[in-house]
């Protein structure tokens, strides 16, 4: 980290430490339109994605392990470059930056993602995830990291008109959650009509996840253009989204439950469609 010491940050009360450490709220990082990302897979995820940060800050005394030296080299370079303001900051100021601990001394503060659905670039007969008033951003991430997993084409957050802030896909627990395949699945937003008029224009197939379902999960086809849709664990899906459903499909519960946690739900429909798609390819 040689050559950083004119940007070394010591104080607590630097201004502009304060402004990162206010990014913990959603309303200083939709006004900011910026977000903290943290940890090392996260970090070299939105690295290895493109994401060029506004400004990066190092605490050398924790960015020790190995897998952060090419993260290292990586700033370094783009600080050369140009493209981006790497700071030294002392283990104290650090610990004001981040949201968790041990996050490995690295925290970057980059651009809003493109979560737009005219962005939204899908290959032919699709797999998407599509997750209504998710209420937790850890429910989110996880299931960013089950469809990265399972290779699913991308995820698509909505909002029922009653939910005007909608899902908060940009929350820092979001990102950690999904250890950092957030830029690596392609991710959309938008409200839940909006979404479903885009499903049928692009003709995706809509199966939704419903207690009340009337097909066991196995049963259906998750085949060809499709789109898997859960709702919220509190209330489920909105009306608008079981009217639109092609299909209505139900995960059995055997005991006591009456359902599952929604980033459990999600893996195991995500999962059966993955399986039937495989089976049918030579």
């Amino acid at each position: 980290m040689s050559g950083l010491s004119s940007r070394l940050i010591t104080s607590l009360q630097n201004q502009q430490i304060k402004q990162v450490a206010k990014l913990e709220k959603r309303s200083e990082r939709e006004r900011e339109r910026v977000l903290p990302v943290e940890g090392g897979r996260e970090v070299s995820r939105a690295l290895a994605a493109g994401h060029v940060p506004v400004a990066a800050y190092v605490c050398p005394e924790l960015a020790t392990d190995a897998e952060m030296a090419p993260v290292l080299r990586t700033l370094e370079q783009m600080d050369r470059a140009g493209r981006t303001r790497l700071y030294t900051v002392t283990p104290d100021v650090y610990a004001k930056l981040a949201v968790r601990e041990s996050s490995g001394g690295v925290l970057l503060v980059i651009p809003y993602l493109e979560t737009g659905l005219g962005a939204f670039a899908l290959p032919p007969a699709p797999l998407v995830a599509v997750v209504e008033n998710a209420e937790k951003p850890g429910n989110l991430g996880a299931i960013l990291r089950t469809a990265d997993a399972a290779g699913v084409d991308g995820l698509i957050a909505c909002h029922s008109p009653g939910q005007v802030a909608g899902t908060d896909v940009h929350n820092p627990n979001t990102v950690r959650a999904s250890l950092g395949t957030i830029f690596s699945v392609p991710l959309a937003e938008d409200g839940s009509e909006q979404v479903i008029a885009w499903l049928r224009a692009q003709g995706i197939r809509i199966a939704a996840s419903t207690p009340e379902g009337a097909t066991r999960y196995t049963d259906c086809d998750l085949r060809g253009p499709l789109a898997i849709v859960l709702g919220s664990e509190a209330h489920g899906l909105t009306q608008p989204w079981l009217d639109a459903a092609d299909v209505r499909m139900y995960i059995p519960m055997r005991g006591q439950a009456d359902s599952l946690n929604l980033a459990a739900s999600a893996a195991i429909l995500l999962y059966e469609a993955v399986r039937q798609r495989q089976s049918t390819q030579p």
